[in-house]
């Protein structure tokens, strides 16, 4: 009886969303709720339950993800962004212009959340797309595949570090596999699927044609680089460092311990961010405020729905159901990875969000892994992360973003974005099945 109501809760939350259009943070508390008084819990301790589950999944993510976006922000705001864009285009020149676009959606996309990369970038698509007479699908879809997947597999975004404070993984080596799987990901997803596209020509809206910043006013492609990737590069040093160290001799590293912290790995990657891309280059520490200002509000609302996210999880292990629910699974004639992989496939064909499908799902799976011991909880959030990019379509507000922007019906939006977006899914759940015959 427990599972049913699990399931006719998580049909509400779907109903919630995509029927009465509810802000997904009301509609996670108003589901936990819901749950947790069918479930059983005293409604004299409902409000401790909310506050307990809210309280854990913001205090281990609340950093790394504010963090990010004022990262990202600033590498968007000062142009380093666009000048690692040019840099990239001007080294593969005319020839490889696909890799160049793919590159720099990889590059672009780690310290930037999807929507603003997509809204960054896009100028440069159009640019590139009248400037070389190419169809712009073909052009834009390497770009677009790897802001999708850095979205979904890799921190500082908010679904894979929220998924790692729910799957108590190790946010060093979730970034370091993320990493491996997410290229070759991208290079089918984007780089040889774009060839099929070929034929799809379609004239971009001149609304979205834009300029970017004067050269003189950007700031070197090396300091962009070093900046925009500074969390990737120290954490992906300490964890290297720490998988090829005994355990004394790691004990008795105290820098890299204090270094392979994700929350001060953040906080030092934004000090360094302020000083070469603000301080260094004569802004002023009120501007710099104000655009750490704004990326808190362009945030704020993901931040809470991850909160609300958290308060489900925790409905359904104070009552037992997720112990329930992981016993039932485990009785499934699937590897934990590919049922956790189908978990967020189906949510989020449901929700559109992938954000939103990742982190309800992984309320479901996590308590998968105590019963699988030889499962990497890394492993499980790539697989997690996978799945949330499954076919995105018209419930996704991605799929009108990219529609919009390229100016495609919906049957030309379906046959790319969301193809791309199942092949992202497919080729991700590959990747981490190869991987975990790999390290096991």
């Amino acid at each position: 009886m427990s599972i049913v109501i699990v399931i006719l809760c998580i049909i509400l939350l779907i109903l919630l969303i995509t029927w009465l259009k509810i802000n997904a943070f009301i509609a996670f508390l108003i589901t936990s709720i819901t749950a947790g008084l069918l479930l059983g819990i005293d409604p004299a301790k409902m409000g401790k339950v909310l506050e307990k589950g809210v309280g854990d999944m913001l205090g281990s993510l609340v950093i790394v993800i504010i963090g990010g976006a004022m990262l990202g922000k600033l590498v968007a705001e000062t142009g380093a962004a666009q000048r690692i864009a040019q840099g990239l285009m001007k080294a593969f020149g005319e020839k490889y212009l696909q890799v160049a676009m793919m590159i720099t959606g990889f590059v672009i996309g780690i310290p930037l959340f999807y929507n603003v990369a997509f809204v960054l970038v896009f100028p440069l698509i159009a640019s590139i797309v009248y400037r070389y007479k190419l169809p712009a699908v073909y052009v834009g879809l390497p770009m677009m595949a790897a802001l999708s997947v850095t979205h979904g597999f890799l921190p500082p975004h908010p679904s894979p570090v929220g998924l790692i404070a729910a799957m108590k993984a190790d946010m060093g080596q979730t970034l370091m596999y993320g990493i491996i799987i997410a290229i070759p990901t991208v290079i089918i997803a984007g780089l040889f699927f774009s060839k099929t596209l070929k034929n799809l020509n379609v004239q971009l809206p001149d609304t979205f044609r834009a300029e970017g910043l004067p050269d003189e006013k950007l700031p070197s492609l090396r300091v962009s680089l070093l900046t925009a990737l500074l969390p990737v590069i120290l954490l992906t040093i300490t964890t290297t460092y720490s998988m090829t160290v005994s355990k004394e001799t790691l004990a008795n590293s105290k820098v890299i311990l204090f270094l392979s912290d994700s929350n001060i790995v953040m906080l030092l990657s934004i000090a360094i961010a302020t000083y070469t891309l603000g301080l260094r280059r004569g802004m002023k520490m009120t501007q710099i405020m104000n655009i750490y200002a704004e990326a808190i509000k362009d945030v704020g609302l993901i931040v809470l729905i991850m909160g609300g996210a958290g308060s489900l999880k925790e409905v359904l292990i104070v009552t037992g159901v997720s112990l329930e629910i992981s016993n039932a699974l485990n009785g499934i004639d699937f590897h934990p990875l590919v049922l956790g992989w189908l978990i967020a496939c189906i949510i989020r064909v449901c929700v559109g969000s992938a954000t939103v499908a990742g982190l309800t799902a992984a309320g479901i799976v996590a308590p998968l892994l105590a019963m699988h011991p030889e499962v990497d909880a890394n492993l499980m959030v790539l697989a997690v992360g996978a799945g949330s990019l499954m076919f995105s379509h018209v419930n996704d507000a991605g799929f009108w973003l990219f529609k919009e922007y390229y100016n495609l019906s919906i049957k030309q939006t379906i046959r790319s974005w969301s193809l791309m977006e199942t092949i992202v899914a497919i080729c991700g759940i590959i990747g981490v099945m190869v991987m975990n015959a790999i390290i096991n």
